[in-house]
């Protein structure tokens, strides 16, 4: 099932989902998509009138959504048999859409942003915007279902005659397990060297531990343990906090 939302901001502790659009396909193992399903639509009056920026953005006034309630018990029909839950940047959206209902908790969730390797297959860039009109297809952006509607099209096309379509990648990065590595009190004169092999800073203001922090595939997990032994901490019993990441989980924390 993809997944869509606008909201209030971009903020998950107070801002609202105002717009809501699921869209229910089926696939296979192969990552062949087939029909569409079930669709829902939904607009919701939020608590506080919708900023001007998110006007301007989506064209959603505080009018159009004037006494609007999302309608729960029908999406969660369509999320309970879901399989996947696919989002176009599902670190923002899942814990929009977990606020909302409780159905999407236990879900698999995937990424169309980070878990396919867009350049690869020859795209400017992973903005929605860039991959439908690279695709050869048009839409009108920043509306919920709409944006749900053209991301399927997206991921069925192969970008090559007879190759495999974005879709069957996104689902073989979904089930493989990435391991993040806090690098909990690394010493300070470390950070430039953390920073170049792509370690990225945490503040500890969303929730995560204060401290630098990367994410690797499960089988590289092991080089990189013996780089912050050896480097970073220089001690061979050093045990950084670890956090295993599956499509359960992964983008929730």
């Amino acid at each position: 099932m993809l997944v869509d939302a606008e909201t209030t901001g971009l903020q998950h502790a107070r801002d609202e989902v105002i717009e809501i659009g699921a869209v229910a396909c089926t696939y296979n193992n192969e990552g062949i998509v087939g029909d569409v399903v079930s669709i829902y639509s939904g607009l919701r009056q939020p608590s506080s009138p919708i900023p001007p920026e998110i006007t301007r953005l989506t064209g959603i006034t505080d009018d159009m959504v004037a006494g609007q309630e999302f309608d729960i018990a029908t999406l969660d029909a369509l999320i309970e048999p879901a399989n996947l839950i696919i989002a176009h940047n599902a670190a923002f959206y899942r814990p929009f859409c977990e606020k909302l209902s409780p159905s999407f908790v236990p879900k698999a969730w995937a990424c169309s942003v980070s878990e396919i390797k867009w350049a690869d297959l020859g795209f400017e860039g992973n903005k929605l915007g860039y991959l439908v009109g690279q695709s050869g297809l048009f839409h009108e952006g920043h509306r919920a279902t709409d944006d749900c509607h053209a991301l399927p099209e997206v991921l069925a096309r192969a970008v090559e005659e007879g190759g495999q379509s974005p879709f069957a990648e996104l689902l073989r990065s979904s089930t493989r397990c990435r391991i993040r590595i806090f690098a909990e009190n690394s010493p300070f004169d470390m950070k430039d060297h953390l920073k170049a092999r792509g370690y990225r800073w945490s503040d500890g203001s969303d929730g995560r531990p204060k401290a630098w922090w990367i994410e690797v595939d499960e089988d590289l997990y092991d080089d990189e343990l013996h780089y912050l032994r050896t480097e970073i901490y220089r001690w061979d019993e050093a045990e950084p906090l670890t956090i295993r990441l599956t499509a359960e989980n992964r983008f929730r924390l």
